[in-house]
């Protein structure tokens, strides 16, 4: 029986395959030309094989290297540095909401194929390079029995964490190796199904406010608008007290979100809907306005109507805004850093980001980290890319990034949750 359901799973994957077609070029940019949704009884879905980096390591710009500063990690999915130097690193893997229909049971099957084995840690690691050297020569579990953190941020003497059902706090003293007292709730978050779990987190740039990613429930309201209540949105909440508001709404699931330094101003990576072809919907970066409405579920890139979705809303489509900056359909962006001078040119001016890659294209894309330039601090020019060959000629991947973060003093971590690795790119000096 089980040999015969396997067969039938993946049977079905191989038509999903030959049904895909070939994908248009991958459109990034302010101003990407939307081609028409293309929908059928189920979207295209493929996954690289994984395999091991052996001796191989991601590739990066001529200039830089990269090196692995932590292994064998617990699934790493979020970094954060510390005013030492030390990095810390959320691991954990959450989720796992009822597959509704059979392209859930598909997707479950094919997105699998991707992830790592190893159980995830729900815990904090702490890395630490005490000569400064770039050798990370002490790992540490800082804090444990957590529930799937992801996002971090630390103000003052306090480190927040942001788990799949909770925001909580740590007192911190600068140079400890381990968190000296239990976690203290600061708010709920909503946790129920968790479709989309992960929970992305800054803090403004007085430390007053927080910032929270909260996913939607299904990709357009299959579950039910019931299910989208305090979803798909960015909550404000005060740090010292936990009360909380939308700040930003309509948008499906951001991922990581960064504050632009100089300005204030609170950006994000957004996760799009899928199922209406491998060009669409592209998924990206932007700007959020306090109060703004991005469009989900009811339109998506500004004003073009989902007409999946029931009842329509045409008041919200009319306010609906569109994103700054298009990264491409279902690259699956998950990390964003902005660059610091210290990065050298031409990566100086702009933001790191973290694409997971896709599982529901036949030609996969995404699988590196890219970096957009800005001028006059926008978005300005094609992305570049910064640290690729995760995904490898052979058509294998060994790594799949996820959380990005940009030491100022001139390294950008990343965070890869296929190979259990943290891994630090530097510019090689004297050059």
């Amino acid at each position: 029986m089980k040999c015969s359901r396997r067969l039938a799973v993946v049977t079905l994957c191989g038509w999903l395959v030959a049904c895909g077609g070939n994908p248009e070029p991958l459109q990034v940019g302010p101003n990407p030309r939307l081609p028409e949704p293309r929908r059928g009884a189920l979207p295209a879905m493929t996954i690289a094989d994984p395999a091991e980096w052996g001796d191989q390591r991601p590739t990066v710009p001529d200039g830089y290297t990269i090196s692995a500063i932590a292994t064998g990690l617990k699934i790493p999915r979020q970094t954060l540095l510390l005013p030492n130097g030390d990095i810390l690193v959320a691991e954990g893997r959450g989720g796992g909401a009822p597959k509704l229909t059979p392209k859930d049971v598909v997707a479950g099957y094919i997105k699998a194929k991707g992830t790592t084995p190893v159980e995830g840690g729900d815990r904090l690691t702490l890395l630490r390079d005490a000569n400064g050297d770039g050798e990370y020569e002490m790992v540490s579990v800082y804090a444990e029995n957590l529930n799937a953190p992801y996002g971090l941020a630390l103000v003052g003497d306090s480190l927040y964490v942001a788990n799949q059902d909770a925001l909580v706090r740590f007192p911190y003293r600068e140079g400890e190796t381990r968190a000296s007292a239990a976690p203290e709730k600061v708010t709920d978050l909503p946790s129920a199904i968790n479709h989309h779990w992960t929970k992305a987190l800054t803090a403004s740039a007085d430390g007053r406010v927080l910032y929270v990613g909260i996913g939607s429930n299904s990709n357009v309201t299959e579950r039910g608008m019931a299910a989208e209540v305090d979803r798909a949105m960015v909550w404000q909440v005060d740090a010292r007290t936990g009360a909380h508001k939308p700040y930003a709404t309509g948008v499906r699931n951001p991922t990581a979100l960064a504050i632009q330094p100089g300005t204030g101003q609170l950006w994000a990576v957004v996760n799009e809907r899928d199922e209406i072809g491998p060009n669409l919907v592209p998924d990206y970066l932007t700007s959020l306005r306090e109060g703004g409405f991005y469009g989900w579920p009811y339109s998506y890139w500004g004003k073009n109507v989902d007409s999946r979705v029931r009842p329509q809303a045409p008041e919200k489509v009319a306010a609906a805004i569109a994103p700054d900056y298009s990264l491409g359909a279902h690259v699956a962006a998950l990390g964003v850093a902005f660059s610091t001078s210290a990065m050298g040119q031409p990566f100086a001016d702009g933001v790191f980001v973290g694409e997971h890659g896709s599982w529901n294209r036949t030609e996969p894309v995404g699988y590196k980290v890219v970096f957009v330039p800005f001028r006059d601090g926008r978005p300005a020019g094609p992305p570049v890319d910064f640290v690729s060959g995760f995904l490898g000629q052979d058509g294998k991947t060994r790594g799949r990034p996820v959380g990005v973060t940009v030491d100022p003093r001139g390294a950008l971590i990343v965070a890869d949750d296929l190979s259990n690795t943290i891994w630090r790119v530097t510019p090689v000096r004297g050059r």
